[in-house]
Order: C-alpha cells, then sequence, then structure tokens
C-alpha cells in the first residue's frame, strides 16, 4: 500500500526535518479525464463528510428548498462538517422542527464544539454538548427531512439498507462514475453510510459539483447540484465556521472554489474556474496537520489560484511549530509534485480493475 502514496509534506524542526508526510491526489474534469495526480489515483478511500452535498441532493431533487422554506443557509448546513456555535446549532434545531423532529431523533451522537471558543464557553457554564454540537447534525438533519417529504420511514434512517440510503448510493454511484456493486460501504463516525471507492472516482464527483452540465448530470440532479454548491458558495460560515480553512477559502475566492474536509485526512474541491476541475486529497496516515498547505499547493500548482488569494490565505500554508509557551520552532512545509494525466488509458484501467477489489 506504501507504494500508491507519495511524499507531500514535511515537519521540520529547526533546521532538520523530523517528519515526512505521504498522501495521494487525484484531479478531474466533469467528463472523467484525470488531468493529475499525485501517488495512485485508484487507492480507494471512504468519501466521509465530502459525500455529504450528494447526500443532501434528494431533497434538494424532492423540492425540499419551496416545500420547506430552506434559505440558502439551511442548505449549506445539510452539507457542513460545522463548528457547532450556536449560529450553527440553532438552525439544525430550526431545521428539525420543520419535518416534526428534535435532537432526540438525531442518530449522529455528540462531541464537543469543533469552535473551541465555543466549547470553552460550555465548559465555563457546566455544559454538555448535545447532539445538536456534532458537525455532522446538519447532513441528519437533512436526511430526515428527505424521508419525511419523500415518505420515507425515519426509523433506522442511519442504517445502509434503509431506502433512502440505497437511492444516495445509486445516486452517488452516478456522480463517481461507478455501479453501485463497485462501491464499497461502512459506517461512518456519526453513524450514516460512508462509501469506499477510487480516488479519482470521488475527484470526478466533485468535479460534477463544479459542473453539473459539462459532467452530463440528469436534469433533476443538474438542478440540485447548483442549489447546493451556490448555496456553499455564498454561505461558507455554515459549511465550517470559526474561520476554519474551508470557510476561509471559500471566500477568498469568492465561491469559486468549494471545499469540503473529510476525516482522516481527506478533502475535497469542486473548482469552478478558471476551468472546472474536481480535486480530492487523501493524507496516507489520516492525520491532518499538513491538509490544508497541501491543498493550498496542489490549488496553486493547478493555477486555480491567484497569487493575491494565495497570500491571503498563507496561515494555514506553512503552519508553525511551537514550544507549549508558544515559542516557533519548526513548520510544517508542504512538498507537493502534480504529475500530469499523461498515464491516462493506465489510470482508467487501473480503475476497472480497482472496482473489482
Amino acid at each position: 500500500m506504501t507504494e500508491r502514496f507519495a511524499l507531500v509534506a514535511r515537519s521540520t524542526r529547526g533546521a532538520y526535518t523530523e517528519s515526512w508526510h505521504f498522501g495521494a491526489v487525484a484531479v478531474t474534469t466533469p467528463d472523467g479525464r484525470l488531468v493529475a495526480r499525485i501517488g495512485d489515483p485508484t487507492v480507494r478511500v471512504f468519501m466521509r463528510s465530502i459525500a455529504k452535498p450528494i447526500q443532501a441532493a434528494p431533497l434538494m431533487m424532492a423540492n425540499g428548498p419551496l416545500e420547506l422554506g430552506l434559505s440558502p443557509e439551511d442548505i449549506a448546513l445539510l452539507c457542513a462538517s460545522h463548528a457547532g456555535t450556536p449560529a450553527h446549532t440553532e438552525r439544525v434545531e430550526r431545521l428539525l422542527l420543520r419535518g416534526g423532529f428534535d435532537v432526540a431523533d438525531l442518530a449522529c451522537g455528540a462531541h464537543e464544539p469543533l469552535c473551541e471558543a465555543t466549547a470553552e464557553a460550555m465548559r465555563r457554564k457546566g455544559e454538555s454538548p448535545s447532539a445538536l454540537h456534532s458537525n455532522c447534525s446538519g447532513n441528519h438533519a437533512g436526511v430526515l427531512l428527505a424521508c419525511r417529504l419523500l415518505g420515507y420511514v425515519t426509523e433506522g434512517y442511519a442504517h445502509p439498507e434503509h431506502p433512502l440510503n440505497r437511492r444516495i448510493l445509486e445516486l452517488l454511484a452516478r456522480f463517481c462514475g461507478l455501479g453501485p456493486p463497485d462501491i464499497e460501504v461502512a459506517v461512518d463516525g456519526c453513524e450514516l453510510p460512508t462509501y469506499r471507492v477510487p480516488l479519482a472516482a470521488a475527484a470526478l464527483a466533485w468535479a460534477r459539483l463544479a459542473d453539473p452540465a459539462g459532467g452530463g448530470l440528469e436534469a433533476a440532479e443538474r438542478d440540485a447540484v447548483r442549489t447546493l454548491i451556490e448555496a456553499m458558495a455564498t454561505c461558507p460560515d455554515m459549511v465550517a465556521g470559526c474561520e476554519r480553512f474551508t470557510t476561509r477559502l471559500i471566500e477568498v475566492t469568492g465561491g469559486r472554489i468549494v471545499g469540503k474536509e473529510g476525516a482522516d485526512g481527506l478533502y475535497a474541491m469542486a473548482i469552478r474556474g478558471p476551468m472546472a476541475l474536481g480535486a480530492v486529497v487523501k493524507i496516507a496516515d489520516g492525520k491532518e496537520g499538513c491538509r490544508a498547505g497541501v491543498v493550498l499547493d496542489v490549488l496553486r500548482q493547478l493555477g486555480s489560484l491567484s497569487a493575491e488569494e494565495f497570500e491571503q490565505l498563507q496561515e494555514f500554508y506553512r503552519p508553525a511549530i511551537s514550544t507549549r509557551r508558544g515559542v516557533v520552532v519548526g513548520a510544517v512545509t508542504p512538498d507537493v509534485h502534480l504529475k500530469n494525466g499523461d498515464e491516462a488509458a493506465e489510470i482508467e484501467t487501473g480503475l476497472a480493475e480497482s472496482a473489482k477489489r
């Protein structure tokens, strides 16, 4: 497995390299052409939270925005790994109420808010987090609302065999250019299904989010994607929040690039210009300290970030390594070398073989 990943970053202490970070990258066009890569683009990865926009698509296709009066902020939250601030949790609670649900109906479990200021304020007050604070609560609220509009039972909504999840699997397969049997299914940390696909297939899904017409999606799917991506592009605080990398990337690029983090070192981008592309980064060991810098270097090498945009995101590019007293003693530095996609025929064969494993 190790030969399927390449060096993407280094951690230095003083003048010396202390750690080496490996990963894989795939970049595709909406019609499925591999244009750039690092490592093996056929390596299989769990999509984790980068599947959230596609999991929200059935609600859009059921006319959810009109039927439920969903605002762009609401729709962005359906796709989010949010920070658990009051702005997030209160909106999730209102979403649940629109379907006649409450926090007890959420299967995602509870954890402390990802926003440290919110978590610290709760600790000072002696408050315990609820399922609303889960970064996946908006995603789960959207699934519940889709069940309500489509007439599915909500009991067991997180189970892979639930009819809505079977529908999502079929939709995801079309986005990824695969058949449903080619996608392996397991359980995510929030208990919804998570989908294991070749890295290049995940990149294709995000390329089709960037340009649904260019990706050959059906009319209803195109409309759903445009609604979802435009909401994420215009409401970046709902997608992540607390000045996290995803929020800043969307803000700085004016929504031209819509990013989405996934657990265990995963990151996806719908690059809507100057050329429509989908890109997915996977850090091999799942550690995330180098992830944002690698993402930025990939975007820089693709020509998808202007110099001014790159400069505005510098705080994420080369994060410092500090002592417990705050003295800077090193840094995490990207070491990204994108290769072009001239092995396209070989990659397509590799994807076919990967789908059999």
